[in-house]
């Protein structure tokens, strides 16, 4: 075996990618164009850089479908996840992180590898060797090109907006508190790892206003704005209704305010470490496509942050993806150039955790497939399978948009015993689920207590 495996793009999937086919010692280049050619988005050269949250969200393996993807992949000896324990922050049931050590942890592991090489510079047309094209939402328009080309059609994009991050020491704490919703946790800092800013009816009437009359973003000539619902722009979400954010990322539920313990809030701004030393705080689920100008000013209305300063300002991205459906086959490659895979959020699925896994599977898949090894498909029951049997087939071609991994994805328990409640169909799930991917990768199989380990 002397071929090597090309890796376009170092971010979750590339990285992810090159530590598994690296691992069955296929000998793996990653080519990353940053920092020599910059994005709006990243702000350095790391591998797997966060641009949008600092969050892997639920860390729950026995009734969450991303959480058991967090497993599958510490069973698979993932450098993405292990990097995310080894930096992770207090966030409640979430697996938060150090957004920055993160993304130097990985760095320095995959560049340590003996098999992994990596190359600054941009690669602008398709290879002919073993490729794995794994540029996520912002690849470079000549390579998103060459890509169209080969596809015979344009490539769908959405657009996706980022949330500010503002320094602690400028928030008020006579105002807001620290607590986890429904105080959830198993230790004090878990418990107390959110910032909330409260509001009554009348500031988050006023906030609402302010939102809706705010200098946004606009759009080049011929753009769209097809947003992913699971990262809108929280302008856009009060459009759609001056309630809608009360029972989205403002929801009051779960938690008290110690400052006024007998007040319910209307309203409750949270916001979440973004940093080990806990000087940063991102506001959670407020991507915005403000103005600048905008942004200071409508945030600084949340009580607490009047005399905020901020870190990073929220902006406005295009994220580019394939239509997997039609152009990828059940390997992950293209249909019409079989010597490329597609992995991460270029593929179609939506999440730094999904983005990852799929560049888990293609760098196995690409180094069986360079070893003359037959892998056994991947098992549908699995939150791998799931994800991946969605985008190379089982979504609809005509209506194909982003996707995060969930429970509707899988195939359905049977449910012995009578009707179970939603607690016990997605422990069924993750069980079936931890068996099926024990098995796929060759580990000892699980009993009942382990699979919940």
């Amino acid at each position: 075996m002397t071929q090597t495996l090309h890796i376009i793009g170092g971010g979750m999937a590339g990285s992810e990618a090159a530590w598994q086919a690296a691992n069955m010692g296929i000998t793996v280049v990653i080519h990353e164009m940053r920092p020599k050619v910059e994005t709006f988005a990243h702000q350095t050269g790391d591998l797997a850089e966060m641009v949008c949250s600092n969050s892997f969200r639920s860390d729950d393996d026995e009734g969450n479908a991303v959480g058991l993807l967090h497993w599958e992949m510490r069973a698979a000896g993932g450098v993405i996840i292990a990097a995310a324990d080894a930096n992770a922050l207090p966030a409640g049931s979430a697996l938060a992180v150090d957004r920055e050590a993160f993304a130097k942890t990985v760095t320095e592991r995959v560049t340590a590898h003996p098999n992994i090489s990596v190359s600054y510079e941009e690669v602008t047309s398709l290879p002919e060797g073993p490729c794995i094209i794994a540029t996520g939402p912002l690849t470079s328009s000549a390579l998103a090109d060459a890509i169209a080309a080969e596809a015979g059609q344009e490539s769908l994009a959405f657009f996706d907006a980022i949330a500010p991050i503002v320094h602690f020491d400028s928030i008020d704490m006579s105002r807001a508190w620290m607590q986890s919703r429904y105080d959830k946790g198993e230790t004090e800092e878990e418990r107390t790892a959110y910032l909330n800013c409260p509001m009554d009816k009348e500031q988050y009437e006023a906030f609402i206003d302010a939102l809706l009359s705010a200098d946004v973003t606009t759009f080049k000539p011929g753009e769209t704005a097809g947003y992913f619902d699971g990262c809108l722009p929280i302008e856009v979400m009060a459009e759609r209704g001056r309630e809608t954010l009360r029972f989205g990322p403002m929801k009051p539920v779960g938690l008290t305010n110690p400052h006024q313990p007998d007040v319910k809030p209307h309203a409750v701004v949270q916001l979440r470490r973004d940093n080990a030393l806990g000087t940063l705080y991102n506001i959670v689920g407020f991507q915005t496509k403000m103005k600048y100008g905008a942004q200071t000013t409508v945030f600084k209305t949340i009580p607490g942050l009047e005399n905020a300063r901020f870190a990073r300002l929220g902006g406005i991205h295009r994220n580019t993806f394939i239509n997997s459906p039609t152009l990828l086959d059940e390997q992950m490659r293209l249909k019409s150039k079989p010597n490329i895979r597609m992995a991460g959020q270029i593929t179609g699925v939506e999440g730094y955790v999904e983005s990852a896994a799929m560049g888990l599977l293609a760098g196995r898949l690409a180094a069986a497939e360079i070893l003359g090894q037959d892998l056994p498909p991947v098992p549908v029951d699995t939150a791998m399978g799931a994800l991946v049997s969605h985008i190379t087939g089982g979504a609809e071609a005509k209506t194909f948009q982003p996707m995060n991994v969930n429970f509707g994805l899988f195939r359905p328990v049977e449910a012995k015993g009578g009707r179970r409640g939603r607690k016990d169909r997605y422990k069924m799930y993750t069980d079936r689920a931890k068996a099926a991917w024990s098995e796929w990768l060759g580990l000892p199989a699980l009993d009942e207590s382990s699979a919940a380990e």
